[in-house]
């Protein structure tokens, strides 16, 4: 069971009911005096640690390291807590918990820190729970191991706490976007007589490729925070899914975060971070055949997006900043039941994945069954609204955001809360396919999660 007190994770029921609270609004007339500080730490599992919840092949090798990125503002009431880290999925008490920790070091509140997985495979996927479930197995390997989570989070704690000896202003905001050419795609498509075509992550198959991209979003968005003239930090948000390869037990921050380590490179002064937008439809398997060429080549387009939506940045003086919150109380599939659970859980004679992901489904049944509620949160600076949302969302999340506020430049990261895993919309559910059978809400988290993004739109000041 989840060690969690219920009612600290529990709002208003003005809040359940769809209202976002936002708090700390500042107006033109109040003249925001804002600070920002960055903080970055390594999060690279060791030799031997499992990758993707322990039914891939476990580390052998590094190829580039992984890091945990964030950035903290005060100055719009409490301090403003965001992070990215370059692992799969934190699941469930594991993002509650780590969350909580970096609040209580921030002096804030958990709803108002957000942290967003990038989500590469060759990299971590933990849920504690689950974890618990499958170690009493006895035969099953390890899906993370919590003393290098603890580790995380400590590391995390020291690198946090040494930013906020070391804020500087944050006057400007400034947004750009460019249109990344031949990355993302649909991985769901269609024949001509309605058959789904799964293009999956990385694919050869020439009649795959032939499709359409499909629906997708091109453009590559940034956000920068600037003191002055000086750019302290660069958000840049893409949605699709960051893989190239995987399952070769080499830990890598894929073609995203090599590319984002290049303008690091480039730029010693900003901290850059990657945000993965609503991609759990999208990747880019109509322009990647899973070669260690094809990583190389999608690392040079997200390279030249970036480069393109920086050059279109314009800072402007903060004139408004408020954060605000939304609960939502996801429905469990229906299917979901705890004794069936066990027993696939149990059954010896299944695969490894299909003997710990139920353990995982198990993990989110009774988190449902406690009515503890994911948290969305969005940033918003001027005209800009940065939303952080949970799991593998669609995309049409991510483009319904984008009509809701059509007046501002809205970004969205997904992989937040991991614990529902793939979020279809509802129209997704009878088609079928490998998304739908494991999402782990039903199809009415489609008006949940769609409500909370429309009432985090509203709460931006006007």
């Amino acid at each position: 069971m989840l060690n969690l007190n219920r009612r600290e994770f529990m709002g208003s029921a003005a809040v359940l009911a769809g209202t976002a609270l936002a708090t700390g609004i500042l107006s033109a007339a109040e003249t925001p005096r804002l600070e920002i500080a960055t903080f970055r730490c390594d999060v690279t599992p060791p030799m031997g640690h499992p990758l993707c919840g322990g039914w891939i092949t476990p580390v052998v090798g590094v190829d580039d390291p992984l890091e945990m990125i964030g950035y903290v503002i005060r100055g719009a009431g409490a301090p403003i807590v965001v992070c990215t880290v370059d692992w799969t999925g934190v699941l469930n008490e594991a993002h509650i918990q780590w969350r909580g920790l970096l609040a209580q070091a921030a002096g804030t509140t958990p709803e108002r820190v957000a942290i967003q997985c990038v989500h590469q495979h060759n990299a971590l996927f933990c849920c504690p729970e689950a974890e618990r479930t499958v170690q009493k197995q006895g035969d099953l390997p390890h899906t993370f191991l919590p003393d290098f989570l603890k580790s995380c989070q400590e590391r995390s704690l020291t690198a946090l706490n040494a930013a906020l000896k070391n804020f500087r202003p944050l006057t400007h905001v400034a947004h750009g976007q460019a249109q990344v050419q031949n990355v993302a795609s649909n991985r769901r498509m269609f024949t001509a007589d309605g058959k789904m075509a799964w293009r999956g992550s990385a694919t050869k198959d020439a009649a795959l490729k032939m499709m359409p991209d499909g629906l997708i979003d091109p453009w590559l968005k940034t956000i920068a925070f600037y003191d002055g003239a000086t750019k302290v930090a660069a958000c840049h948000y893409y949605a699709t899914h960051p893989m190239s390869y995987y399952g070769d037990g080499r830990v890598c921050s894929e073609f995203v975060g090599i590319a984002r380590k290049q303008f690091d490179a480039a730029e010693p002064g900003c901290t850059h971070l990657y945000f993965t937008g609503c991609s759990g439809n999208i990747a880019a398997g109509k322009y990647n055949d899973g070669s260690k060429e094809a990583r190389v080549q999608l690392t040079g387009k997200i390279h030249a997006g970036i480069r393109a939506s920086m050059d279109r940045l314009e800072p402007a003086p903060i004139t408004s900043a408020a954060w605000a919150t939304q609960e939502i109380l996801p429905p469990v599939r229906n299917s979901f039941m705890a004794d069936n659970l066990e027993q696939q859980i149990a059954n010896k004679n299944t695969p490894l994945a299909l003997r710990i992901r139920p353990a995982m489904m198990l993990s989110w049944l009774r988190r449902c069954e406690q009515k503890i509620p994911i948290v969305l949160s969005g940033l918003h600076l001027n005209d800009v609204s940065l939303l952080h949302l949970p799991a593998e969302s669609f995309l049409e999340y991510q483009l319904r955001a984008q009509k809701f506020a059509s007046n501002r430049f809205v970004a969205c990261a997904a992989y937040g809360d991991g614990g529902p895993w793939y979020i279809p919309v509802k129209e997704a559910y009878p088609e079928g396919g490998y998304e739908v059978s494991v999402a782990f809400c039903e199809e009415g988290m489609d008006p949940i999660l769609t409500q909370g993004v429309e009432s985090l739109l509203k709460a931006a000041p006007a």
